[in-house]
């Protein structure tokens, strides 16, 4: 496990809830999928994000869904950009990344079984 700095922690929980947000108003741009992000880890010099989401879609593939995610990524910067102007110096970079930590731990419940 990484060392994070307070700082990386604050910006690290205000992007979450920023994104998280995000996905709750914008919702229909990803065909109503439950988008929830489970964790932000966040460069030391604050320009770079990796974003863990954790996607529910009846019926969908969750690919497809981070792939929009991933296309959005210039207007999804601009929006946050625009919410935390006033609390951040630099907007960072985001990398969407699919958190699979709850499959993992079905997988190993099954395995125990």
């Amino acid at each position: 496990m990484e060392a994070y700095s307070t700082r990386q922690e604050k910006v690290g929980k205000l992007l979450q809830k920023e994104l998280a947000e995000l996905f709750r108003r914008e919702a229909g741009m990803f065909n109503n999928a439950l988008i929830t992000v489970t964790k932000v880890r966040i460069s030391p010099d604050l320009s770079y994000a990796k974003v863990f989401l954790s996607i529910f879609i009846p019926g969908g593939d969750t690919k497809v869904i981070l792939k929009g995610i991933e296309k959005q990524n210039p207007q999804i910067r601009f929006a946050i950009g625009k919410l935390i102007k006033k609390q951040v110096r630099i907007i960072p970079e985001f990398a969407f990344f699919i958190d699979d930590s709850l499959d993992y731990i079905d997988r190993i419940e099954q395995l125990l079984k």
